[in-house]
């Protein structure tokens, strides 16, 4: 699984105008999930994300996790962070979970982070989505479980 994590202020997510998920102060994780992931993928991301140390201290380093400040997390589903640009202008996606298995991973992983008592809203899978986010920082980060498990 990948996860292109940030660091926000504030993000919502809007299908057809309508807002389907809303965070403060938290992160926004979008997630892309592969062919080849399971449900340890999605426990591993769960913990990396609840866990990782991005927020700013007293003396403002990073040594606070999104628990660690009470924060939120607001997931929403991004099949093309597994996009193949090697060949051609048009982007293959071959890589990317079938929509049932994605969407199972994806679900797994909102419970598991739900289970660390953090506040998680989603976006609507397979729904053309619109996001809106402030950046804090700007801290961008990208996660990838497949990078773990060599």
């Amino acid at each position: 699984m990948r996860a292109l994590v940030q660091r926000v202020s504030k993000a919502s997510v809007a299908v057809q105008g309508e807002v389907v998920g809303a965070i403060g102060r938290g992160l926004l994780a979008l997630i892309g999930v592969a062919l080849d992931d399971s449900e340890s993928d999605a426990s591993i991301l769960a913990q990396k994300i609840a866990e990782l140390r991005i927020f700013p201290d007293a003396s403002g380093k990073f040594n606070l996790s999104v628990q660690d400040i009470q924060g939120e997390v607001l997931i929403v589903s991004q099949f093309t962070l597994y996009s193949d640009t090697r060949k051609g202008r048009r982007p293959s996606f071959i890589e990317a979970a079938p929509p049932d298995q994605a969407e199972r991973l994806l679900d797994l992983l909102a419970n598991e982070i739900r289970s660390r008592k953090l506040p998680v809203q989603t976006g609507r899978f397979r729904a053309y989505m619109q996001v809106e986010l402030i950046n804090d920082g700007p801290v961008t980060l990208m996660l990838d479980t497949a990078i773990w498990r060599k």
